[in-house]
């Protein structure tokens, strides 16, 4: 019983997650996300209570994903063109979080599980803050604007994938163009950060 229960939260949650990142919170309904998934909505209702308390659940379970694959423990934000890299790795093979992310900024709502997010983001910046201070990143730019920063230029590839296209010349799954688009991610995120080689823990 408690399988099934398990397999129908997560087909009405993949069905979600498909949904919201097509049309946005306002522009699907609870009835088109049951019968993406093949269940009845009142079961919806049972299990998440309603539209809005759904879209929390999977964009706060694709961002917990998003830091497991992105910044597991132990990795080091001395190197920053790392974290972009793998920033980038992470959009690409999920573009529709891009797109959900869009959709909240769009919401005239509070940010989903703000209180959670900002303590995960205060800790990234603080590792940044500290990498600063002990010289391996340049401390020009505010910790917390720079974080922004290097996020924005993994993840806004998928999030108007049209304009990367114009300003190319090249479609995304042309031979060789994501190759190209992550070392140049990797490579701005490093001169963004004034990495000094010799005291980054690649060389």
């Amino acid at each position: 019983m408690r399988r099934n229960v398990e397999e129908t939260r997560q087909r009405l949650q993949k069905a979600a997650y498909a949904e919201f990142a097509e049309h946005g919170v306002d522009g699907t309904t609870v009835t088109r996300i049951a019968n993406r998934a093949g269940i009845n909505k009142e079961r919806l209702y049972a299990y998440f209570g309603d539209k809005d308390a759904l879209f929390e659940d999977v964009l706060t379970e694709a961002l917990e994903e998003l830091s497991r694959a992105v910044a597991p423990e132990g990795l080091r934000f001395e190197d920053l063109g790392e974290f972009a890299g793998r920033t980038f790795d992470y959009y690409r093979q999920h573009p529709e979080l891009a797109r959900l992310l869009q959709w909240e900024g769009l919401r005239n709502a509070p940010p989903v599980n703000a209180t959670t997010r900002t303590t995960h983001y205060d800790r990234k910046v603080a590792a940044t803050a500290q990498a600063q201070r002990d010289g391996v990143v340049d401390g020009g730019i505010d910790a917390g604007h720079l974080m922004f920063m290097v996020i924005g230029l993994a993840a806004w590839w998928f999030a108007v994938p049209q304009l990367a296209t114009m300003l190319t010349g090249s479609d995304s799954d042309a031979p060789g163009e994501h190759a190209r688009r992550r070392a140049a991610v990797v490579e701005a995120a490093q001169r963004l950060a004034g990495v000094k080689p010799e005291l980054s823990p690649s060389s």
